[in-house]
């Protein structure tokens, strides 16, 4: 049996369910991250998606394991150049570019709030809504510091530099990453009252 207190771990463990049944939500996880990917506002150098949202949404209903693997696979699918990223290329090429920062943290997003998930805070708002914004903040902080120092632009063949980093890549996002916490914390929240009757 597992003990995690996920959602999906709570609802859909057992025999019955097995390794056909994960696949399933890998694949399931995939085409939402693709979907939250393609639903966008295009800013430079990295575009306003849904995919934190999805993904804190995915880790809270998984737990820490499965959420991490589909992030991967999600990853390995653009990396082998299915279209699931919020650009029109994919390919190794694009985890080299402006959003590759970002896109490793959402790595460490799925591994944090599916943490908190195995743990039961699906039903512990506060504490679901403290591990997104911890999750969220060390996100910011990757995306930052590839944007800053590694990525080198192609406007300009120089990187960023931490001020054009922050005002391009990070602070037109922190709004709206708050408001994409709260929702997907109440969003849980409600989903575990639910899975409990």
């Amino acid at each position: 049996m597992n003990s995690s207190q996920a959602i999906a771990a709570r609802t859909l463990d057992g025999p019955v369910f097995g390794a056909a049944g994960k696949a399933l939500l890998v694949a399931f996880g995939i085409a939402l991250l693709t979907l939250s990917a393609k639903i966008q506002v295009p800013f430079w150098p990295v575009p306003m998606t849904l995919q934190t949202i999805a993904i804190m949404g995915i880790a809270a209903a998984y737990g820490s394991r499965l959420a991490v693997a589909t992030v991967v696979a999600y990853l390995g699918a653009g990396a082998a150049g299915l279209p699931v990223f919020a650009g029109p290329i994919a390919g190794p090429a694009y985890l080299m570019g402006p959003t590759a920062g970002f896109l490793a943290g959402f790595v460490i997003i799925a591994a944090i709030v599916g943490w908190a998930a195995d743990r039961g805070y699906a039903e512990k708002p506060f504490r679901l809504m403290g591990s997104m914004l911890v999750a969220d903040i060390i996100c910011f902080a990757l995306g930052f510091t590839w944007l800053a120092f590694f990525f080198v632009s192609s406007k300009t063949g120089n990187t960023l530099g931490a001020e054009v980093a922050f005002n391009a890549g990070i602070k037109p996002y922190i709004l709206g990453d708050l408001v994409k916490i709260g929702l997907a914390t109440a969003s849980v929240a409600a989903i575990a009252r639910f899975a409990r009757k």
